[in-house]
């Protein structure tokens, strides 16, 4: 089926920027269906942003304002754009959709380290 790498990740001071990128390949999907994900260590895999069929995309609580979720329909591919960096968005972000999520199947995902 759908498989999804993950690509952008690195090290960034606080403050700093850093832009991830989901390549798609196999399976046709709904891009609507997309959203990243972070895990930081000891911690849950939680959801991060998504795209969504109503009012724009949705953030989690933590990153609204500073990320940004987008697409690029011709190269298959979902980014997220991320600004004012925290320690605490210290994770592994991973791209997914949501029947992805939902059967547990994730691919390598791309490391981010914000430095104090």
């Amino acid at each position: 089926q759908v498989q999804f790498v993950e690509s952008g990740g690195g090290l960034v001071q606080a403050g700093g920027s850093l832009r991830l990128s989901c390549a798609a390949s196999g399976a046709t999907f709904s891009i609507y269906s997309m959203g990243w994900y972070r895990q930081a260590p000891g911690k849950q895999r939680e959801l991060v942003a998504r795209f969504s069929s109503g009012g724009g995309p949705y953030y989690a609580d933590s990153v609204r304002g500073r990320f940004t979720i987008s697409r690029d329909n011709a190269k298959n591919t979902v980014y997220l754009q991320m600004n004012s960096l925290r320690p605490e968005d210290t994770a592994v972000y991973y791209c997914n959709t949501a029947r992805g999520q939902f059967l547990g199947s994730w691919g390598q995902g791309t490391q981010v380290l914000v430095s104090s």
